[in-house]
């Protein structure tokens, strides 16, 4: 059997489970295993929700009892209050979360799609709910002069031997905001946007920009070529201030970069 229909079976014994389980009101399917089936493939994992009666969630939470009897656990790991991670003992991998009915309200998911419910369950539970109010950037000024700034502070910070900060600085925070405004910056293809992570599925939404990661993300030994990389793209694409333009050269220099672009 191939890897989704496994998971998309699993999921639906999980349901079967639960429907056989004291306190279980609903088992809800997120992401590529909720109603974004198109994008699932041979790694994706199950991401669900699990809604449960007022007072049933330490039953739940305590004793997986109710997973063992879809499919043998191999690890799990209560990584929050309301959740594990878990591994199944063929290798399926997951993430979820328990709920009671009145904590639909304060909780945030996109993608959903109910798998089981209790038939004398009748609450409304939406494909997208509670998303977080965060507006797309309209503006490059800022996040642009943020990576520019993320560029020299890595750059001094690599010239002093911290390659742990200074990676983060050119290789996460640079790159973090120049994803924050790409949507500016390049033909955004449709192909499941995140609201959680802009990072996702990066390389199907943007391709152009996708090709050109490579020479950003060169790894903790040649991060001033990675700088330079990632500033040669923002000055196509932004009036890069002359003079920290230079700076960053010479930094890059210093640090000993192969090549100056």
């Amino acid at each position: 059997m191939v890897q989704t229909e496994k998971l998309l079976q699993r999921l639906n014994a999980i349901g079967e489970s639960l429907s056989k389980t004291d306190g279980a009101l609903g088992l809800l399917g997120l992401g590529s295993v909720g109603l974004e089936t198109d994008r699932l493939d041979e790694y994706s994992d199950l991401d669900f929700f699990v809604f449960v009666r007022a007072g049933a969630k330490p039953r739940f939470l305590e004793s997986l009892d109710w997973l063992e009897n879809a499919h043998a656990l191999a690890y799990s790991f209560l990584n929050t209050e309301v959740g594990y991670k878990i591994l199944f003992e063929d290798g399926i991998y997951g993430e979820f979360a328990i709920f009671e009915e009145e904590e639909l309200a304060v909780i945030s998911y996109t993608g959903g799609r109910m798998v089981w419910r209790s038939p004398d369950w009748q609450t409304n539970v939406p494909a997208t709910w509670g998303l977080p109010a965060k507006e797309p950037k309209t503006d490059l000024h800022h996040p642009l002069n943020e990576a520019l700034t993320n560029l020299y502070v890595g750059l001094s910070r690599y010239a002093r031997g911290e390659r742990l900060s200074a990676l983060r600085f050119i290789q996460s925070y640079a790159i973090d905001n120049l994803v924050s405004v790409l949507h500016l910056l390049e033909r955004e293809e449709s192909f499941f946007p995140d609201p959680f992570g802009s990072e996702r599925r990066l390389e199907r939404r943007f391709p152009a920009f996708a090709g050109q990661l490579s020479e950003m993300l060169q790894g903790c030994d040649r991060l001033p070529e990675s700088a330079l990389a990632i500033l040669g793209y923002i000055e196509r694409h932004y009036p890069v201030n002359e003079r920290l333009s230079w700076e960053i050269r010479r930094m890059a220099r210093e640090c000993g970069a192969s090549r100056i672009i």
